[in-house]
């Protein structure tokens, strides 16, 4: 899955007034984590916002402020009201849990000793990790929201041994504000990271401060660290096709997972051939195709396509001079098939 990004709408740790225009904006950008604060806005307003993150196929997040026993008990017994997917944050574990029971909400509180507001986390790294382990082996707990960057000792160091120490999850939440903090976050082991007031404030690195591109450099950002953006333009079949001459000698030109995408120049009559365990997909771009069978013959026209089990018999014939067939099939799949055939290519040359 990668690092999963989380947008806060919150500053300072309270939900921000405007909080329901920036979740279009978010929602628009195709930001899939979005969360909030316990305070800030009203009751109905934050129920109304959470109904609106999940509506637009968001997951929805509370992240808690309170520290003492009550009002922490109060703000996991609204999350439930709410109906938020994750609550976030808090250290009354024991008195939280209960309320959480049978609701379904996957809850993350704070390792460590958690002081002021905004929230600091203090203790030194060993107690930090104490503390997370002994919350991570409680059942109910799914997971930790680590003030990583509210602390100060040594974030990179406290990361990586937090995530080092429990097999549950961890969202690094906290002033982290450019990719290079993202980039820190991944190789700590975290699950995810919180941004909120980098971006509604437009401090995050990009081409301008408004929300809208600086949430699109994030997600760009993130996509980067996972390794998820893609390589790849779009080929044109015209120009890769008269990029070669030869005939049945497959070029490849992409793959799928371990399906090749092979371009071949069919001229005449192959050689009557099966594969033992490699189906093939023949797409005709140009011209006309033949295929015989035992049974029958089959015309492929440009445009069409035909598939040829594994095990079947069968010997390509181009009509009407030279035609350009497209070749979906297994990396392992050999021209020739089980023939012993002079036109066998192994070594195949790319476009």
């Amino acid at each position: 899955m990668g690092l999963r990004f989380i947008f806060m709408l919150t500053r300072n740790d309270m939900t921000v007034e405007d909080a329901e225009q920036h979740l279009k904006t978010a929602l628009a950008a195709g930001v899939h984590h979005i969360g909030f604060k316990d305070v800030g806005l009203p009751f109905e307003r934050l129920k109304e916002l959470n109904a609106a993150i999940q509506a637009g196929g968001a997951t929805s997040y509370l992240e808690v402020v309170s520290l003492d026993r009550e009002s922490e008990v109060a703000s996991a017994r609204a999350a439930v009201e709410i109906g938020v997917d994750i609550l976030l944050g808090g250290t009354n574990v024991d008195a939280v849990l209960p309320v959480l029971a049978g609701s379904g909400i996957q809850y993350f509180p704070f390792p460590g000793r958690i002081e002021g507001h905004p929230s600091v986390l203090t203790g030194n790294i060993d107690e930090v990790v104490e503390s997370a382990v002994k919350l991570a082996a409680r059942d109910g707990v799914h997971g930790l929201d680590l003030l990583a960057y509210r602390s100060t000792e040594n974030v990179t160091g406290l990361m990586a041994a937090v995530c080092a120490a429990v097999d549950k999850p961890v969202i690094m939440a906290g002033s982290i504000g450019s990719r290079a903090r993202i980039e820190i976050v991944r190789r700590s082991g975290a699950a995810g990271f919180t941004i909120g007031t980098a971006a509604l404030d437009g401090d995050y690195p990009a081409d301008s401060p408004e929300l809208e591109t600086q949430l699109q450099s994030i997600q760009r950002d993130v996509a980067g660290v996972n390794n998820h953006l893609s390589p790849h333009a779009p080929n044109n079949l015209d120009q890769a096709f008269a990029s070669f001459t030869e005939t049945w000698s497959p070029r490849v030109a992409g793959q799928v997972n371990n399906m090749m995408i092979k371009l071949a120049k069919f001229e005449g009559e192959f050689v009557w051939h099966h594969h033992e365990t490699e189906d093939e997909m023949f797409l005709v771009h140009k011209g006309r195709l033949l295929i015989k069978f035992r049974d029958r013959d089959e015309v492929i026209n440009a445009g069409e396509f035909i598939i040829v089990p594994h095990g079947v018999e069968h010997c390509p014939v181009a009509l009407d001079g030279t035609c350009e067939v497209m070749l979906l099939e297994p990396a392992t799949t050999v021209n020739t098939g089980n023939a012993d055939d002079p036109r066998r290519v192994t070594e195949l040359s790319r476009v």
